[in-house]
This record gives C-alpha cells, structure tokens and sequence, in this order.
C-alpha cells in the first residue's frame, strides 16, 4: 500500500476516501480527510524519521491527528509507512455498575491502558483483575469461565495461537503470575473482547437480571390503588 508525500504537498493514500479510523471525538468509524500537511521541502531538507498529519473526521468534522514513520525519501516524493500512531485514541467503555468495587478499579486502568495503546500494561492488568473474578466466584466461577472462553474461542473462530496466548495471560498458575506474554495491537484487542464478554457474564447479566426481576416483584405486589366514588348530583 502506498502512501506519499508528493513534491507539490499532496498526501497520497492508495485507500483514499475508504481510510477510516473511529474518531475520538465523536466514537464512529468514519472516513477521514487530510487537511493539513508537512510541506515536502521542509521534509527533504531536515529528513525527520516521523511525519505528523492533520485529518477531519468526515463525520463530525473534529481534528484526528496521525504519525507515520517515514519509509524512504526518494526524488520528488517521501513514502510513509503503513504502521501510524493515533495520537488521540476513542476512549474504551465498558458498564461497570455491577462489578465489585476492586475489579471494577483494575478494569478501568486496564481500559485506560488499551485506550493508550500500552498493551503489555492493559494485558497485566486484565490477569489483576480477572484474578481478583476468580477470588470472589471461587473454583467453580474459575472452570465456568474457562468454559465461556472455550465457547468464545468457538463462536468467534479465534486461531489456535491468539487462544492460546488469551489463555495464559487469563489462566497461568500461581507460579507462573510473572510469565506474561508480550502482545500486540491485535492480540490485545482479541483479549478485550474475551474481558468484555467474562464480567458480562459474570456480573452486569446477573445484575440486570436480579434488578428486573426486583422491579417485576415490586409491581405485582404494589396495592391497587382505592376506586374513589365520583359525587352525585342531587336530584331533590
């Protein structure tokens, strides 16, 4: 895929209008348009080993700021890597309100970490807080939430490798707490994937669940309220 610079300033991008990321601003998978580019004579002259390039989201029209690495200078045109940095990324999310309140902590610096692209970080903290999971559900918790990862694995058709790598940041032994792997963009976000759908589970479906079956309790057996007799005229 190629991706220049030309002579005359002009950001070239074989994907062109189908280049999307998911604006941090407005959190949707948009399209998004150069607006400010690194003149090229300023480029070729100090040769810089990264380029920063300004984007609009086509969808809210916020700034999207990108960083290539810097492939080659050739003659008239400087190639950019494929591999950018978001400088600003979309903040993850996730409905906490029926985690223990420990778990609850662990998660959201760990999403703090993937937001923030520091996946050995976010993968750390998922292993504190999927330990501390295992802690207040027990044994039996533990081997249910080995088998909702199994069905994941299924569902989703994860390769062997990227399950295996999951596995071990989720379920290594106690003497084995300090052998995290190391992951990646695309390891890490498989591994969010499985985060989400284990507290889901574990937690905000059974706290939904117990709150609408409180309120339906509730409801049948709330008084119906006194019929109060409308007055009648006097026919005297």
């Amino acid at each position: 895929m190629s991706i220049v610079i030309d002579k005359d300033d002009q950001f070239r991008h074989d994907l062109g209008q189908h280049f999307a990321v998911v604006c941090p601003s407005c959190s949707v998978l948009s399209h998004i348009t150069p607006v400010s580019t690194p003149r090229y004579g300023e480029l070729d002259k100090y040769k810089p080993k990264e380029v920063g390039i300004v984007f609009r989201c086509d969808a809210c029209s916020a700034p999207i700021f990108l960083k290539y690495p810097v492939k080659a200078y050739g003659e008239g045109q400087i190639e950019l890597s494929s591999n950018y940095l978001e400088i600003e990324r979309p903040v993850e999310h996730f409905d906490s309100t029926y985690l223990p309140e420990d778990s609850e902590l662990l998660f959201r610096e760990a999403l703090s970490s993937f937001s923030h692209t520091n996946y050995n970080a976010f993968a750390s903290m998922c292993r504190r807080t999927v330990q501390h999971v295992f802690d207040d559900l027990g044994e039996t918790g533990k081997m249910q939430i080995f088998d909702q990862c199994t069905d994941i694995r299924d569902m989703a058709e994860i390769d062997d490798e990227s399950y295996d790598l999951v596995r071990r940041v989720l379920f290594d032994t106690e003497e084995a707490r300090n052998s995290l792997p190391l992951i990646q963009a695309v390891e890490a976000g498989i591994l969010l994937e499985f985060m989400r759908d284990i507290l889901y589970q574990a937690y905000v479906r059974k706290g939904k669940i117990q709150q609408a079956m409180m309120l339906r309790r509730y409801m049948a057996e709330e008084p119906e309220p006194e019929q109060i007799d409308a007055p009648r005229l006097s026919t005297g």
